[in-house]
């Protein structure tokens, strides 16, 4: 056995119980206990185990026989007298709480929490917390009546204090996935259908469970009153940030879910995925990427399009890197998602909740943030009027990066000057590039991909309608990115070219290549780190390839 796995079973009895459980009703070898995953796994032959933070395991188990791959969380379990103690507990952590002073951290509260389960139980014989060994909590604890403590063991006491810090800090029963650093998303309709999209293992399911209705329905509850927006029958459907940052869409009552309540969470990356990864992932190309950096940093318009998890946010904030580290950023979202870089950034948030005349609108913010003359407006999705508003700020010269709903440049366009948008027609060359992006099934594997980055040239009346040409094309049976706009390209020759007063155009594209070189260098020499490949970038801004860590 792997000597990090032995370490890990002890410090975690209940992996070791698993495990041989595991290999007995299965008739399974021992599993592999990885630390890491890589998208080289082999997917159909797998059994393997991930630590993702004592006490929690993750078991990934797939045969060909199986024909799926199955994922299990692996976590302390409470039996029947376990979990009496642990609604015992916790009930007098709740009568006690209220007059302790408001926690003003996570940590502040955790460790309130654990302050309180002292004071509420006795552990046995060889306990940390026995009142008899001298230790720091048996004053305290000799103030407290005998009745009012529960009786527990060391280990009853160890299962129960991370149960209620998963309860009351964590995810509640979605918390082992939810410390999966591949995890994407989560949906569960009903009580028992928990499925996730992971990074390595595409579509799974889970072996995790609510109990029931009643457990669904509570934690439902909980989560939307932490993104301030409490479920109830009388308005079952809620949408927001969780604290962590990952977005959480609810539909509460099975009025409304014939199936169950049911809820989609997408997991929230505290570290954008750097252009690099997108790179190396076969995302986009070294060449493309350049062209983002060229746009970028030279004020272009562009929306990042595509259809539902394609990946324009993640690609959006990728590129996000590419601004000029000395722009004043201003963000307009409903939920938090994007995460620029630079250091004078606005974020702005919509208020949807209250009375009337309080709430904000993506509208009303993006009025406010066009009066504060910002170098860049960022909108995380543009889905009504405000896209109209949106036009106007880049008519006033305000660049505008924002995502989209739409398949191709074609409907995109469609949406924009149809209800509820409006854009006048003659207005869409105010946008200057459109980048289309897909999750596509290719040889059995779900990819994501940069379907194509087509530039607007304006709407001209003799073909009815709006021009585009389209530079970047990925072509889907070599994978491959082909740069159709190489010499070609109107918003490289016509718009940045023009603006830097190059006598000859085609000069730009000299300009793109070095910039290809560079990131080109970063992945050979495996620098992929989004704060690494930043540093690099905003070198590269402040003194030119004399800045760089590397010749190109």
């Amino acid at each position: 056995m792997d000597p990090e796995f032995q370490k890990a079973i002890q410090r975690n009895p209940h992996l070791g119980e698993y495990v041989k459980r595991f290999m007995n009703d299965a008739g399974a070898d021992e599993p592999t206990f990885m630390v890491s995953l890589s998208k080289d796994i082999d997917r159909e032959n797998v059994n393997l185990i991930l630590p993702v933070g004592d006490p929690v395991f993750i078991h990934i188990y797939g045969t060909p026989e199986l024909g799926e791959v199955q994922y299990y969380g692996i976590e302390p379990e409470l039996d029947y007298s376990e979990k009496k103690k642990y609604d015992a507990v916790l009930s007098i952590i709740l009568e006690r709480s209220a007059t302790e002073p408001v926690p003003e951290s996570e940590a502040d509260l955790k460790e309130l929490i654990t302050k309180l389960l002292n004071e509420a139980v006795d552990v046995g014989s060889g306990g940390a917390v026995e009142e008899d060994k001298g230790n720091k909590l048996s004053v305290i604890q000799k103030l407290i009546p005998v009745q009012k403590k529960v009786q527990m063991t060391q280990g009853e006491y160890n299962k129960i204090l991370y149960h209620i810090e998963r309860d009351i800090i964590g995810s509640g029963p979605i918390e082992p996935i939810i410390r999966d650093p591949y995890l994407e998303d989560i949906s569960s309709i009903g009580v028992d259908n928990v499925f996730i999209v992971h990074k390595i293992f595409d579509t799974v399911k889970t072996d995790l469970t609510f109990g029931d209705e009643q457990g669904l329905d509570n934690w439902l509850r909980s989560m939307s009153e932490r993104i301030g927006r409490p479920v109830s029958d009388a308005k079952p459907i809620a949408d927001g940030a969780l604290p962590d940052g990952s977005r959480i869409n609810i539909i509460y009552s099975v009025d409304v879910s014939r199936r169950g309540s049911s809820f989609t969470m997408r997991k929230f990356s505290e570290v954008p995925v750097s252009i690099i990864q997108l790179i190396n992932w076969g995302a986009l190309s070294c060449e493309m990427a350049a062209y983002m950096w060229m746009c970028l940093e030279n004020g272009m318009s562009i929306f990042f399009s595509g259809e539902t998890a394609s990946g324009k946010t993640t690609m959006l904030n990728a590129c996000l890197a590419f601004v000029n580290p000395r722009a004043k950023v201003f963000s307009a979202e409903d939920t938090a998602e994007v995460q620029p870089p630079q250091p004078v950034w606005q974020q702005l948030i919509t208020r949807e909740d209250g009375p009337p005349d309080s709430r904000v609108d993506t509208f009303a913010l993006l009025k406010a943030a066009l009066r504060s003359r910002p170098n860049y407006i960022i909108v995380g999705e543009i889905r009504g009027a405000e896209g109209n508003v949106a036009f106007q700020g880049m008519q006033t010269g305000h660049p505008v990066l924002a995502t989209f709903h739409a398949s191709a440049v074609s409907k995109m366009i469609q949406r924009l000057t149809a209800d509820p948008i409006n854009v006048p027609v003659t207005f869409i060359d105010n946008l200057n590039i459109a980048m289309i992006l897909s999750a596509v099934y290719r040889k059995g594997k779900f990819l994501r991909r940069a379907l194509a980055v087509e530039e607007i040239e304006g709407y001209y009346e003799e073909i009815g309608g709006v021009a585009t040409r389209a530079v970047f094309q990925w072509e889907p049976d070599t994978d491959k990115h082909k740069f159709r706009g190489l010499n070609n390209s109107y918003v490289l020759e016509d718009k940045i070219a023009t603006k830097l007063g190059y006598e000859d155009k085609r000069q730009i594209y000299q300009d793109l290549f070095l910039r290809a070189r560079i990131l080109e260098e970063m992945r050979s020499r495996d620098i992929e780190d989004y704060y690494d490949v930043l540093e690099v970038i905003v070198n590269f801004y402040k003194h030119g390839v004399d800045g760089l860590p590397f010749m190109v």
